[in-house]
């Protein structure tokens, strides 16, 4: 009676595991609309691996194609992947800021919502043998000269390009004259700053890091409204420049899905955000968890569409 209550025990745990293992997508493909080493790879490479953890995915597969805030990759994600239900691309504030910008002619709206993952806040670095040692320094010197201060960050009209269009405008200087200086992704900003080719630079903070924690660069501020866990880095607003910019970042899925295998894909993402590789990559980068998805992340996109939108018209950088 044991051996067979055994093998009873045993068939019932079989077939309660078999709807998620007939649901595991083969190989699951993550369009990264941005060069290795940044944000959006970082998010892709993440999430990949908690969906392999979870066993909702029995592979992954990365393409980097960065450029134009990611909308050269979402172009690309668009046109090559409709109605496959195991293709994602990364998405975040910036794309949408370079969509609102440069109204391509392929947009979000030509994909499927599937999830918001996260919040993350930029830092704003010096090189270490830089001379400014203040945020107060930076904002001092682009008061004098605009021109001679050369800002690097993400792709123009992106929540980097936003946010030194808003400091400008709080000092007093016609946003419209920053030297602002755009990089394809977090690993070419970075690069850049490293080797002195900007004034200041902006970036996630997780991209800076360990640029900050070796004294490679300094941090003069970090845009998050409290300073981030176990930092010592002044927020702008303990500084008095009453500015909180919020980076966020998610996935959405392929055209020409059907409902049923969206939902597929919703429910293996939320599965991975379980995961303890998942939960380890949130606290290592300083990305503070905010899921959210299906319809409900597809009317925040459309929100934040037109909330970037006001921001970049009220300093100048659209009309």
């Amino acid at each position: 009676m044991l051996r067979h209550a055994l093998i009873l025990t045993f068939t019932l745990a079989a077939t309660l595991l078999l709807p998620s293992m007939s649901h595991a997508l083969d190989q699951v493909k993550f369009m990264i609309g941005a060069n290795p080493g940044g944000g959006y790879d970082q998010t892709a490479r993440g999430l990949g691996k908690a969906m392999l953890e979870a066993g909702v995915a029995r592979g992954t597969q990365f393409e980097n194609k960065g450029g134009a805030g990611g909308t050269i990759g979402l172009a690309q994600f668009v046109g090559s992947a409709r109605g496959d239900a195991s293709a994602m691309i990364v998405t975040g504030a910036v794309m949408v800021g370079a969509i609102v910008q440069s109204k391509p002619p392929v947009t979000l709206a030509q994909a499927t919502p599937i999830a918001r993952l996260f919040y993350e806040y930029n830092v704003f670095v010096v090189p270490a043998s830089s001379p400014i040692k203040t945020m107060k320094d930076a904002l001092d010197l682009l008061k004098k000269d605009p021109n001679a201060v050369r800002w690097g960050g993400g792709s123009r009209g992106s929540v980097d390009h936003i946010s030194i269009a808003q400091l400008a405008k709080l000092s007093g200087v016609d946003p419209t004259k920053i030297n602002y200086v755009p990089f394809q992704g977090g690993g070419e900003a970075s690069a850049a700053i490293l080797g002195g080719h900007v004034t200041i630079g902006t970036s996630g903070w997780n991209e800076m890091a360990q640029y900050i924690k070796s004294g490679q660069v300094r941090a003069l501020a970090v845009t998050s409204a409290n300073r981030l866990p176990g930092e010592n880095v002044p927020t702008l607003k303990e500084l008095g420049i009453p500015l909180e910019v919020g980076n966020w970042r998610g996935v959405y899925g392929a055209p020409g899905i059907s409902l049923k295998q969206r939902t597929v894909l919703i429910d293996s993402v939320v599965a991975a955000t379980k995961q303890k590789s998942w939960n380890e990559t949130l606290a290592k980068n300083d990305w503070f968890p905010a899921l959210l998805t299906g319809d409900e992340f597809g009317k925040f996109v459309d929100e934040e569409h037109k909330r970037l939108e006001d921001a970049m018209r009220a300093v100048g950088l659209v009309r």
